[in-house]
């Protein structure tokens, strides 16, 4: 058993404990893929990363190092909010980039990081499958959701490697009153956001510096799951609504609201069509562990 380093890290947010945590083992060399996995499920998080050397091919390329990323149960090839942590737990770990840019190698491939100010944000990867849902899926969803579906404004795939559904209703106050059915969506990732047409909303208040509220359902061990901030689905969403022309170009969405968190997700698209999804990390737990 060998100690590493260790960072437990608070994403899309700047207030400990209010975002969604990730635990980061910034060095995974030498460990084999069950002793991750096991590893990441003891930690009873959404997720768990390692950080290893870059790929001879990927540090060609221009990467800073690779990240093996693991939830309960299996490997992901991307997700945004360990993206992100990673990132910043490898910096403020020592780590310089070669580039201005730092890049990391993952399942997925390449990832390109840029840092704002105080804030990260990551190039969303292409959208495997986008277009309007079938219309016996979005019938479904409203059920589960518990609306009308007239109040589905517009809906589309956002499917980036998780195959999120995205729905839109017609404001974030119909958003954080929805008490989903797990019955009903069971076996479904559904992504769901809700303009903010003025400040203030009723029920649990975010701070007034966002456009829209978000939520996210995925199926969990004991049924129905709610994501606390999901970064895979801001950049889904994003990659659609800005598209479609349903959101401007620069926005920021509030996600975690009714789990006592205040997830700030930082949206801009380039002028070249590159979308980036942003937020602040703080370090929560720092220490060595034994693996």
């Amino acid at each position: 058993m060998k100690l590493r380093p260790f960072r437990q890290v608070d994403v899309f947010t700047a207030t400990p404990y209010r975002g969604n945590p990730l635990a980061v083992v910034l060095d995974g060399a030498g460990l084999d893929m069950a002793t991750m996995q096991h590893f990441s499920n003891w930690t009873n998080l959404s997720e768990c990363t390692f950080v290893l050397p870059p790929s001879p091919q990927a540090a060609a390329a221009g990467a800073d190092y690779r990240v093996r990323i693991f939830c309960p149960g299996r490997e992901l090839p991307f997700a945004g909010h360990p993206t992100l942590g990673t990132c910043h737990a490898w910096l403020e770990a020592g780590g310089v980039p070669r580039d201005g840019h730092v890049v990391q190698e993952c399942g997925a491939g390449l990832v390109k990081i840029r840092r704002d100010a105080d804030r990260l944000a990551f190039a969303a990867p292409p959208l495997v499958r986008s277009g309007p849902l079938d219309e016996a899926d979005v019938a479904l969803i409203a059920r589960g959701l518990g609306v009308a579906r007239q109040d589905i404004a517009a809906h589309a795939w956002c499917d980036n490697g998780p195959g999120w559904r995205g729905v839109m209703l017609r404001s974030a106050e119909q958003v954080l009153a929805l008490k989903p059915d797990a019955g009903i969506l069971a076996g479904l990732d559904v992504g769901v956001v809700g303009p903010r047409a003025k400040v203030g909303v009723t029920g649990p208040q975010p701070e007034g510096d966002t456009q829209f509220e978000v939520r996210a359902f995925f199926p969990g061990n004991n049924g129905l799951a709610e994501d606390p901030v999901t970064g895979s689905l801001n950049a889904a969403l994003a990659q659609w609504l800005i598209g479609a022309g349903l959101a401007p170009e620069r926005y920021v969405a509030a996600q975690g609201t009714l789990l006592d968190r205040q997830g700030r997700v930082h949206i801009e698209r380039d002028p070249d069509g590159t979308v980036w999804v942003g937020g602040q990390s703080v370090t929560c737990i720092e220490g060595r562990v034994g693996l």
